[in-house]
């Protein structure tokens, strides 16, 4: 399942992918912002999550999704053939991201990393459990705004339940696997919340200072929780986005 969002006369491609138990309908606003800043917004559904196929929320092979992501950047280039492709990760999103940036720097014009799993994540705790127990996402962890978490608990297509050992495993492969690879020459912007519970900045900063390159910039925003582009300055988060955007890409 692949969303897609445009308008008239795009003048460049956004390929967005969401984090952990969510989906891309989540995206909508976020999408509208970009496509006024002339994008052409494009986000699938990971396996395992939205409306996508697939066992819920179990996701095995992290070079499974880079590929995937890859087939969905092919199909809308051939489409927009002159248009540069801006990566925008949040979260879990995040961390497929800079592996999909680290493997395939040549085909990217930007990265933006929102709240990004990178370098260690608590939640892979539970591993060391026997058996995983019931730890679904607290909602208030994700916004300020309490309506963000009323939204996220009655949504249908949003996981709600237990992690599973395989996406756990996985996702403790990948980081590894992003660790020990190449910087990202790519320009990178990396926002994150300071009150972020769920994906605390400071383990992230422990993988960003192994990939980030010499076009780095980052912002972490007073007060703000996980979700930055659902967060109550939504709208001064995509601000800076559309700035670095528009400066990387001279538009």
């Amino acid at each position: 399942m692949v969303r897609e969002w445009s308008g008239r006369a795009p003048g460049w491609i956004a390929l967005v992918v969401h984090g952990y138990g969510e989906h891309s309908g989540r995206y909508q606003w976020l999408a509208e912002q970009l496509v006024s800043a002339r994008a052409v917004v494009v986000a699938p559904d990971l396996p395992g999550h939205g409306e996508s196929p697939g066992e819920r929320v179990l996701i095995s092979d992290a070079e499974q999704v880079v590929a995937d992501l890859d087939a969905v950047r092919r199909e809308v280039s051939e489409r927009y053939p002159q248009l540069p492709v801006v990566l925008i990760g949040h979260s879990l999103g995040g961390m497929f991201a800079v592996r999909f940036a680290q493997e395939h720097q040549d085909e990217l014009a930007a990265v933006v990393l929102s709240g990004p799993v990178l370098g260690t994540w608590h939640v892979l705790d539970l591993l060391e459990c026997d058996e995983i127990p019931q730890a679904p996402i607290d909602p208030s962890t994700l916004s300020r705004d309490p309506e963000v978490g009323r939204e996220y608990e009655a949504d249908p297509l949003v996981w709600h339940g237990s992690f599973k050992r395989a996406t756990l495993r996985m996702i403790d492969r990948c980081l590894e696997a992003v660790n020990d690879g190449p910087a990202l020459r790519l320009p990178t912007l990396w926002v994150h919340g300071e009150d972020d519970e769920l994906v605390p900045e400071a383990d992230t900063r422990t993988g960003i200072d192994r990939v980030r390159g010499l076009d780095f910039y980052e912002h972490v925003y007073p007060g703000a929780r996980h979700e930055l582009f659902n967060e109550t300055n939504r709208a001064e988060v995509v601000d800076e986005v559309l700035t670095f955007v528009g400066r990387e890409l001279n538009t």
